[in-house]
């Protein structure tokens, strides 16, 4: 385990190839991934998956979003990168914080927990062999998407996390000096 925490990295979505995670795969990543801090057993988060054709229908919301949402016109050049986004990778997740009016339970930790699925989903699904990658993006700002998504008002995108076989590994980037990042107290 440690090992894999310590070897961790993100792959880029462009380096993303089938298979993805099966069913049966899947289910226990998303059961892993629930298994997050959680006060007050509030489940503030959830998940949307696009596999298959799904891929290419967000990618259309994304494609009319960019049309409405953009200052300039945009070119058919980024209109069909938009189309084409989820097709990178044979898997997306979208996790969407869902916040909770809780009295006792700040938003601040319910949108912690959110964080926390998101790191346990990208842990289980590395754990398995697969890559995985957590972006954001402008669609998870993107009111339309928002609207097409049917997120509830107190609901927002956490991250869209690609998931596949990586058709190579990248390399390390700079991480940081654990002597410049902790004091004592």
């Amino acid at each position: 385990m440690l090992e894999a925490l310590v070897t961790r990295r993100s792959v880029r979505p462009t380096m993303f190839q089938a298979p993805g995670p099966k069913a049966d795969e899947l289910s226990q990543i998303l059961t892993i991934a629930a298994r997050s801090p959680d006060h007050k057993k509030l489940a503030p988060w959830r998940f949307v998956v696009f596999e298959g054709e799904g891929r290419r229908r967000a990618g259309e919301i994304f494609a009319a979003a960019c049309q409405v949402e953009e200052a300039d016109i945009p070119s058919e050049i980024r209109l069909a990168t938009e189309r084409e986004r989820f097709m990178r990778a044979p898997l997306v997740v979208a996790l969407i914080s869902s916040i909770a009016e809780k009295p006792g339970v700040p938003e601040w930790e319910q949108t912690l927990s959110a964080g926390a699925v998101g790191m346990n989903l990208c842990h289980a699904a590395n754990a398995m062999g697969y890559a995985t990658c957590w972006l954001t993006e402008w669609m998870a700002y993107s009111p339309g998407v928002a609207k097409a998504f049917e997120l509830a008002d107190r609901e927002r995108v956490a991250g869209f996390i690609y998931i596949g076989t990586p058709t190579e590994l990248q390399d390390d980037r700079p991480r940081p000096d654990i002597s410049q990042i902790v004091s004592r107290f």
